[in-house]
């Protein structure tokens, strides 16, 4: 039965099944739990795989800043650390995880990153290489090699 009172399916719609939930979070059958993995291994694989392709903004040196050599302002990295940490934590999270995500951390970070007087604020904004168009990803050039190591392997070992 449904929350909305009808017990039939609609054509497509998904049937639910019963699931064995443990209230107190232990695992139940006396297994633990598995560690959830990182979906990404390092910060530049967030930026450079996610959050630059889905975070689409005109960066026009104006209103909006950003710079493509993005590790080389520490507050920068800091932030996008906790960009892709919080993303890791929330996309556990099936019901809202996502909307919390962009709602309490994407929207508020990018703001502060995006800023004209916010971290990037020492960057060329008029290098092109610092500018994208609208519906463009954002502006990014690789760190050096071994700056932002993959902590997936670092984990295997």
């Amino acid at each position: 039965m449904s929350d909305w009172g009808d017990d039939e399916l609609d054509e497509g719609g998904i049937e639910a099944h019963p699931v064995d939930v443990d209230v107190d979070g232990d695992a139940t059958d006396d297994q633990p739990a598995p560690e959830p993995t990182l979906y990404y291994g390092s910060v530049d694989e967030f930026l450079r795989e996610y959050l630059r392709n889905v975070y689409r903004r005109k960066i026009d040196g104006k209103t909006r800043v950003w710079a493509a050599r993005w590790w080389e302002y520490d507050e920068a990295v800091i932030r996008i650390e906790a960009l892709w940490r919080s993303w890791e934590h929330l996309r556990q999270d099936p019901s809202t995880g996502m909307s919390v995500w962009w709602r309490d951390h994407a929207d508020h970070h990018m703001s502060v990153l995006m800023d004209p007087q916010g971290p990037f604020a020492a960057a060329d904004a008029t290098a092109s290489e610092n500018q994208c168009s609208k519906g463009q990803p954002l502006p990014y050039m690789p760190p050096p090699a071994g700056l932002f190591p993959d902590v997936r392997e670092s984990a295997d070992d």
